[in-house]
Parts: C-alpha cells; sequence; structure tokens
C-alpha cells in the first residue's frame, strides 16, 4: 500500500464499506488529515490504529502516553505559533540536542531541531535516524531560517566574519543548541583557535538572550537569528540559511494539540507574523524529510 492512502483505500484494508470510514473519521477514531479538500489516512498510522484495537496475546501495545510538550531549539516564530494556536501543548526549549534526547527518554511529543551534519550537508536527519532508530516519529520542515552575527546597532566593531571575532567578547550558547554545534564547524573549517576567542558567561540559553547579551553590552557579538536582531533593533551580519525541522512522534501529529497548532500554521494570520519578524522561508513547511517505521 502507498505511504498515504484514499476513503476507498481505507474501506478496503478494513473490509468495511466508505461510509463507515467517514464515519470514524468524524468521530476523531480514525487517524486522518484533510489535504485539498480530501481526507487523506497516513497507512502506519491506520495500522497502529487497527494495532490498538486487537485483542489476544498477539495484540501490539498502545503506544505509550507522552506529555504535551514541545521540545529542542528555540525559535521565536514557532514559541508564538504555540501561544496563539490555543493548542495546548506546552514548551521547553534548551537547545536541539537537549529535545531530541527528551524525545527519545519520553518526555515529549515533538522536539524543533536544526543540527549540522557536515558529512553530508544535511540537516538533522542523521540524528533523527540515530537517536530514535525504530521509533515511529516522522520528521518535517518548518522553515528555513536567517544565521549570523548579532551585533551592536551600526556593528560599531566591524565584524564581517568569523575571524573578526579574534580578541572580543562573544556569547556562547549551550553545547546541545545546534547553533553551538554549526558555530564550532565553522570555527573548525576557518582554521581559527577557538581559545582566541573571548567567550562571555554565562551562556545564552536561547536566541533571545543572545541579543540582550549584546543589548547589554555584556558581548560585542552572537551568533544568532536575522529576526531576533531586528526585534531588538540590532546590527546584524548574515552568514548562512539554515534548516529547521520539527520530529514528532505519528500518533500525536494527530492528536487535536498538535493539529490545533499545525492548522494555525497554515493560516494567513502566522503567514503575516513571519514576515513581520522577516528572515523566514517558509516556502517547504510540512515537506517530510524522515518518516520511520
Amino acid at each position: 500500500m502507498p505511504e498515504f492512502l484514499t476513503v476507498r483505500e481505507v474501506a478496503a484494508f478494513l473490509r468495511v464499506k466508505e461510509r463507515k470510514v467517514y464515519a470514524l473519521a468524524a468521530e476523531g477514531a480514525l487517524p486522518c488529515s484533510r489535504a485539498t479538500g480530501k481526507l487523506i489516512f497516513p497507512r502506519a498510522a491506520v495500522e497502529a490504529w487497527v494495532s490498538r484495537h486487537s485483542s489476544g496475546a498477539g495484540a501490539a501495545a498502545r503506544p505509550a502516553e507522552r506529555p504535551l510538550v514541545f521540545v529542542g531549539s528555540h525559535d521565536p516564530l514557532l514559541d508564538w505559533a504555540l501561544r496563539e494556536s490555543r493548542s495546548g501543548l506546552a514548551s521547553f526549549f534548551d537547545g536541539s540536542l537537549d529535545g531530541l534526547a527528551r524525545l527519545k527518554a519520553g518526555r515529549a511529543v515533538a522536539a524543533g531541531m536544526h543540527v549540522y551534519e557536515p558529512e553530508g550537508g544535511r540537516w538533522n536527519l542523521g540524528h533523527v535516524e540515530s537517536e530514535l532508530a525504530g521509533e515511529p516519529v516522522a520528521m518535517f520542515e518548518w522553515g528555513w531560517r536567517e544565521r549570523g552575527f548579532i551585533v551592536a546597532a551600526g556593528n560599531p566593531k566591524r565584524i564581517a566574519g568569523i575571524r573578526d571575532l579574534t580578541g572580543l567578547r562573544f556569547m556562547p550558547r549551550q553545547p546541545e543548541a545546534g547553533s553551538q554545534v554549526l558555530f564550532d564547524a565553522l570555527v573548525g573549517n576557518e582554521g581559527i583557535d577557538a581559545r582566541k576567542i573571548e567567550t562571555a558567561a554565562p551562556v545564552a540559553r536561547s536566541e533571545s538572550d543572545v541579543a540582550v547579551a549584546v543589548a547589554d553590552g555584556k558581548a560585542d557579538a552572537g551568533f544568532g537569528l536575522g529576526c531576533v536582531a531586528r526585534q531588538f533593533r540590532l546590527g546584524f551580519v548574515p552568514l548562512l540559511r539554515e534548516r529547521y525541522d520539527i520530529v514528532v512522534f505519528r500518533h500525536a501529529y494527530f492528536d487535536a494539540a498538535f493539529q490545533a497548532f499545525i492548522e494555525f500554521c497554515r493560516g494567513a494570520e502566522f503567514r503575516a507574523k513571519a514576515a513581520e519578524l522577516g528572515g523566514y522561508d517558509l516556502g517547504g513547511f510540512g515537506r517530510v524529510h524522515y518518516n520511520g517505521p
């Protein structure tokens, strides 16, 4: 069977009439999504639904209940959307790798991440395949973001690249943050001795914390997002674009809370906010980059 099923295909699979499939979908009993005005059913979710309603010694266990928490890397637009959608999803942002670990430990239903993988020039995929091997998760694209150096207004230190950080105070992120993983890789590619870059303390634990440190004069620069620099009326030196993905357990994707969040992100209010913040390319929003077993 294909990865996504039509009403007719689901009816044939379950050996029921099509009107029964519509009834199950309307009741919220059978996981589905509406695309281009038509109902579609992820095959894996349908198979899991059948397993949950099986009986006997061979029946599959119901997936463990996970707290409705969104973890991983902080993103200003995503943080805003979680609140404005009134989805009921709580959030705890402490870095991409921290989010992946919490997802693996069953302490969340979804995680946001932007970990660069230089060996393949990819984003996130290798980490998800390694840490969540065999887990029923999917990874889809949130969007591309503009990343570079957040500096004081007017860029008084004339920072243009990584080599210009030597001798300046730099605000680092926690080791679990995708931005710190990327920054360390860029420093290594430039052949720079990281010890020559003076780092401020304590580390910034969010994108906003980086901007606050620069605005307060505690650091001359930080590796952050363009939209955050603009929000704090600071200078910005663009360096690259990065892909931010969302990893979610498939059964949680079709729960009411996550669906409320996704539906909000497809609306005009969300797109207007993204344009207001700037630095986002959401053309690939929802594109699936990984679908586990």
